[in-house]
């Protein structure tokens, strides 16, 4: 019995130890690991402008502003507050006091402004999320910071929760070129080890001002496909997987019901181009016959086999503002409707209009043939209208025959640069930007309606002025939304606090298992 009570005081004295603060070992958990197919591109968050490498950003650093988990609302970050001037050309943040890099340099407002002006001197990439709105940064005191913009932007809050505003240490960056230290973030998380395209581990940052992660070790293992990624998940190699799963991955998985799957309506949209500036498509009428005629409800069964989910509008689902306002005007599809309009502009099954299609083979996927294949014959069910499919790979596709006005009708795809219904239909619609997307389109009243709703500042006022811009949209249909992207996860059963959501960047820092 003494022996039994003697080798009981010897493990919780053990236990007590390990667990008292400040001592060099402590008890070690199991990470937790994440697998993907995606890729790093380079940690610089003056340079990487993919997705996924934003993601990354998002739990090793931390902007002034960020997204709720699970919404499109914007909260504080590493700045605790701030203030609009009456004009709206000054936007002045309060910095939370205290913090400093992983490298150990301060970060206050002089750190942030020496962040911003290097990303603007660098000029790569993503700078344009900078150097297009802000005309200068000046350092008011120790902990706060203020922005001066060239002119009036309503979204700028948006444009400062993106990566290109982070700010990073100036102890580990080069001031005049891009650099990859492993150090000088300040996030949730800081990288204990980074082997490119194999795996990155991180761990909880202690000097991280908000809740501690829910995992203190996270692994990222880069998978070569999907293929790989399910059969790891499936041995349990992995406890989550993560962009990107194909189509028959997630079928078999829920079919076999042993991992959780996950979705939600992702921020990434596709959707057909007419090119409104020259025949056939400066005809209104023509640009609403094909907008009435589409199965996007085909698409996304046959081609998809229901990962993707069927859109009425350039806005997304899920982000504010959104109506269905290709539905209000034609409802899920109409084929009466449409073999009417053609009928006006001088068609018939005896004179059909014919037309070229185009669409890029790998760019967007090896489903892309088979979605344009699905809207060649839902086009054709009106008996009134020929498609002659034509593709082209990508280099050609967006160099030469985008903005060149090459292809009259054509399928692209968007992924948003900033979460805001701006980024969603200005390029597309407004006169100054269409033609770089290939559109074309010009319409003063939506000129008028996309500079007022750029320039507001009240999210009440500019939902109003977004569904006008919608419904004026659906009415003359430059741009033809088809179907929006699933955001798709792959879980072990004792997974939890996977967040998705349509900004798209998964939170490590909230995952974890029972």
């Amino acid at each position: 019995m003494k022996k039994r009570r003697w080798l009981s005081f010897l493990i919780l004295s053990f236990v007590f130890l390990c667990l008292a603060p400040g001592m060099s070992f402590s008890l070690q958990t199991k990470p937790l690991v994440l697998g993907t197919t995606d890729k790093i591109t380079v940690l610089d968050p003056a340079k990487t402008y993919d997705f996924y490498t934003w993601e990354v950003f998002q739990n090793i650093g931390e902007g002034l502003l960020k997204y709720k988990p699970g919404t499109t609302e914007l909260i504080p970050g590493i700045a605790k507050s701030y203030e609009v001037s009456p004009d709206g050309l000054e936007y002045t943040f309060k910095l939370r006091e205290g913090l400093k890099f992983t490298d150990g340099y301060p970060l206050n407002a002089a750190a942030v402004k020496w962040s911003i002006d290097r990303v603007m001197k660098l000029d790569l990439d993503p700078s344009w999320l900078v150097s297009a709105f802000v005309e200068r940064v000046e350092v008011v005191d120790t902990y706060t910071v203020k922005f001066v913009l060239k002119e009036p932007v309503s979204f700028f809050p948006a444009l400062v929760a993106t990566t290109p505003y982070t700010p990073v240490s100036p102890k580990s960056f080069p001031e005049d070129k891009v650099a990859e230290p492993t150090v000088g973030h300040y996030g949730p998380y800081r990288i204990k080890k980074w082997t490119r395209d194999v795996q990155l581990v991180l761990e909880a940052n202690p000097d991280y001002y908000g809740s501690p992660p829910k995992s203190r070790l996270f692994v990222v293992k880069f998978y070569k496909n999907a293929a790989t990624m399910r059969l790891a998940l499936e041995t349990g190699e992995i406890d989550v997987a993560w962009k990107s799963l194909r189509p028959i991955d997630i079928r078999d998985l829920k079919a076999k019901g042993k991992q959780k799957v996950l979705e939600v309506p992702g921020p990434y949209i596709r959707y057909i181009v007419c090119r409104c500036n020259k025949p056939p498509f400066d005809d209104v009428r023509l640009r609403r016959a094909i907008a009435a005629a589409i199965d996007r409800a085909r698409i996304c069964q046959e081609a998809y086999k229901g990962t993707v989910k069927p859109l009425y509008s350039m806005v997304p689902m899920g982000m504010w503002g959104h109506i269905d306002a290709f539905k209000q005007e034609y409802g899920e599809r109409n084929l009466e409707l449409a073999r009417k309009i053609l009928t006006e502009a001088g068609y018939s099954k005896d004179n059909p209009f014919n037309i070229e299609f185009w669409y890029t083979p790998t760019h967007y996927g090896d489903l892309e043939a088979d979605v344009a294949a699905v809207i060649k014959e839902s086009l054709e069910e009106t008996g009134m209208i020929k498609i002659d499919l034509k593709s082209a790979e990508w280099a050609t596709y967006a160099a030469e025959y985008l903005t060149a006005g090459v292809m009259p009708i054509f399928l692209l795809g968007w992924y948003p640069d900033y979460i805001d219904p701006d980024d969603y239909t200005s390029v597309f619609l407004h006169s100054e930007w269409s033609p770089d997307m290939g559109v074309f389109y010009s319409n003063p009243e939506m000129d008028r309606l996309l500079d007022k709703a750029r320039t507001e500042i009240g999210i009440e006022k500019r939902t109003q002025l977004y569904e006008k811009i919608q419904k004026l949209m659906a009415e003359e249909a430059p741009v033809i939304p088809l179907f929006q992207g699933v955001l798709t996860a792959a879980t072990q059963p004792n997974v939890k606090g996977v967040v998705l959501d349509p900004v798209m960047l998964l939170r490590y820092y909230l995952i974890y298992k029972e």
